[in-house]
């Protein structure tokens, strides 16, 4: 069951992405929300593969995917707020 569920989660998280990078090229800012996915779908794969049973080696791929994904996003929120002009 909680395979399926992971499973089900996985395909809408895939889904999201491919709406993103196909159907939404001039509507949405795809950066900073396809890195927000991405760490998410890393996190999603990784608990996948514990569910699995997977070498402890995937696993830390999936979760260092992940925290790369993170990274991208933290950086694109953080240039983000300094281009904000404080309110004075």
């Amino acid at each position: 069951m909680l395979t399926t569920l992971v499973n089900l989660v996985i395909a809408i998280t895939v889904a999201e992405i491919a709406w993103l990078m196909l159907l939404a090229k001039h509507s949405l800012p795809k950066g900073p929300l396809l890195a927000n996915l991405l760490a998410g779908l890393g996190l999603l794969i990784a608990l996948r593969l514990v569910v699995a049973e997977a070498a402890l080696l995937w696993v830390a791929l999936a979760l260092a995917a992940g925290g790369v994904a993170h990274l991208l996003d933290l950086r694109a929120r953080w240039r983000a707020t300094a281009q904000v002009p404080p309110n004075g």
